[in-house]
């Protein structure tokens, strides 16, 4: 590489943060150094996050990255002169390689996630179904606390259900030119009358997210 070469690291980082910027849930120029990180696939914590953050002050000087704050964060964002950067470079060698974007990365975990345990997440619910069944039927009929129990129970096998089905057969594949949210819509919710539009979009909330998937300390 010649002294006029553009650098490789550099370019890629400059690459990292204008996704970065595209994928941000908040819309507004400007992202934290964790998620450049994340976008070149750098741990936080390491060497190489120490030597990606002197290369963000090194385009910050040379004007290809703006540094500001936003809650007390310091974030950056890619100027003009780092857009023109990036798009002589393409021109000249295409784009710089990057990793699997992080919301591409959560989809698909969800993805495989939910094929591995939608089965079981079905078994568990029938069982509590099977369950309120043989609640009903009993005589003398159970303590009222029981009842309130298997609902807290119900509940949470039907979201599973519901959280792995959605994973698997309706989170759409992110595009990679924007920000993958969930903002909770479906095409059909424009037939719903306003409040029960609002229940629903408000039953949504948390669908994707399997963590939630763990189960609770007893």
């Amino acid at each position: 590489m010649t002294s006029t070469d553009p650098d490789p690291r550099e370019l890629e980082i400059l690459a990292a943060a204008q996704r970065a910027e595209r994928h941000s849930p908040l819309g507004a120029p400007g992202v934290p150094d964790w998620a450049i990180l994340a976008h070149i696939g750098v741990a936080r914590r390491s060497a190489a996050a120490r030597a990606v953050r002197e290369r963000l002050s090194a385009l910050f000087a040379a004007g290809a990255l703006d540094r500001s704050t936003r809650h007390g964060r310091e974030v950056w964002a890619v100027t003009a002169r780092g857009r023109r950067r990036l798009q002589a470079a393409r021109r000249r060698q295409g784009a710089p390689a990057l990793p699997e974007a992080p919301q591409h990365s959560a989809w698909r975990n969800a993805r495989t996630s939910a094929a591995l345990e939608i089965e079981r997440f079905r078994q568990r619910l029938h069982a509590s179904v099977e369950e309120a069944a043989r609640l009903l039927a009993a005589d003398p009929p159970p303590h009222s606390d029981v009842w309130f129990q298997l609902a807290e129970t119900l509940r949470r096998d039907a979201r599973l259900v519901g959280s792995a089905s959605h994973c698997l057969l309706e989170w759409s594949e992110p595009d990679d030119a924007r920000a993958d949210i969930d903002d909770r819509h479906e095409p059909d919710d424009a037939q719903l009358p306003r409040r029960r539009r609002e229940r629903v979009r408000a039953l949504r909330a948390g669908r994707r997210n399997v963590l939630l998937w763990q189960d609770p300390p007893r």
